[in-house]
């Protein structure tokens, strides 16, 4: 069994998670980890459902706040294997470094740190985030046991590279067909090509201009692009039928059936088909929990410009943003890494919202 040292440095601390090989559907060890570690602190109650922890404080404050990530990662590489993790000249390298076990490191040590925040705090960590949304265990929390969830404010520690992200965009993907008549490739006057025809599609997506949308004050870029195309049944067979997969990332100013309508717009003419759909989340930073966090940590805010399950907890009506220690773009990559002092800084950027005025953790 695995232990961790929540007395640690946040940076060793973070290393010891990413020791814990924790792919997606095998969350158990790295869960029963930090099941034990949060029950060793008597100032937390700690429930337990599949291999998603929820600690929460229960001091009677104003207000209450949650800190989310998930345990889980992408596969490890196995030549050259990533982990266990390496610190080489001030950067920790190997998988988790940067999504997402710096951030869940930084909710342990202040899990164990902050016995007396200025807000009550529901510790979450949840499973299965980085496969198919039905097996997410955040979303199985919100099924299941949303009181766990009931808070003012919520803050994914996803990683940042260090700055604030707000909201996020909705995802959607839609297939777009032709139909064709079936043909001897030799005789191909008898048929009608149904893979000639996407030319269209793609060229209503490359004559497409995504919006640029302005939502609570941060800009959101829409895109919308061709993801696959699949078509035909034999060398010798003229196709009857050809599939453009497309790939919406829309602002939170849309719903899913709004999305699904412009969509539809575009590809007038052509049978569409969705495949899958998240409604991203706005902002939320008119809230007073919101604005507390922005002005405690100090940091610029900008839109976020993908999808996160910040969107779950403002289907919930809690706004949330994105915070966490880690550049996105190293995110599932062999080299995966974080540089040490962005774990240290966000830390201590939490520290700056969550402990006493006098900005002792107690």
């Amino acid at each position: 069994m695995a232990d961790l040292d929540l007395s640690s440095d946040v940076v060793t601390l973070t290393a010891a998670l990413c020791d814990i090989p924790s792919v997606s559907k095998n969350e158990q060890e790295i869960a029963d980890a930090i099941e034990r570690a949060l029950r060793a602190l008597p100032h937390l109650s700690v429930e337990r459902a599949g291999n998603a922890i929820v600690a929460r404080t229960d001091l009677g404050r104003a207000e209450r706040v949650v800190l989310a990530g998930h345990i889980d990662t992408v596969p490890i590489t196995v030549d050259p294997p990533n982990v266990p993790v390496q610190r080489i000249d001030g950067v920790l390298r190997g998988r988790g470094t940067t999504d997402m076990k710096g951030g869940v490191a930084v909710q342990l040590a202040l899990a164990a740190g902050i016995t007396e925040p200025t807000r009550d705090v529901t510790y979450v960590f949840y499973d299965c985030e980085e496969i198919e949304a039905e097996f997410n265990g955040l979303a199985r929390l919100v099924r299941n046991h949303p009181q766990w969830l009931e808070a003012d404010f919520a803050v994914l520690l996803e990683p940042t590279n260090g700055g604030i992200e707000g909201g996020c965009k909705g995802t959607m993907r839609v297939d777009v067909a032709t139909k064709g008549i079936a043909a001897h490739s030799a005789r191909p006057w008898n048929g009608h090509n149904a893979i000639h025809d996407a030319g269209e599609i793609l060229a209503r997506l490359s004559a497409y201009e995504p919006r640029t949308v302005a939502v609570e004050g941060l800009d959101y870029h829409e895109a919308l692009n061709a993801v696959g195309i699949s078509g035909g049944i034999a060398g010798n067979v003229i196709p009857d039928r050809c599939v453009v997969s497309v790939n919406y990332r829309y602002a939170p100013d849309r719903d899913t059936e709004a999305a699904l309508d412009h969509l539809r717009e575009v590809f007038a003419g052509y049978e569409l088909t969705l495949s899958d759909a998240a409604d991203g989340a706005k902002p939320g930073l008119d809230k007073p929990a919101a604005k507390g966090f922005v002005d405690a940590l100090a940091l610029p805010v900008v839109a976020k410009e993908g999808w996160t399950d910040v969107a779950q907890f403002s289907a919930l009506g809690v706004p949330a943003v994105n915070f966490g220690p880690g550049d996105p773009n190293f995110a599932h990559t062999d080299d995966e890494r974080c540089p040490e002092d962005q774990i240290s800084a966000a830390l201590a950027a939490m520290k700056r919202w969550l402990s006493p005025q006098d900005g002792a953790a107690r």
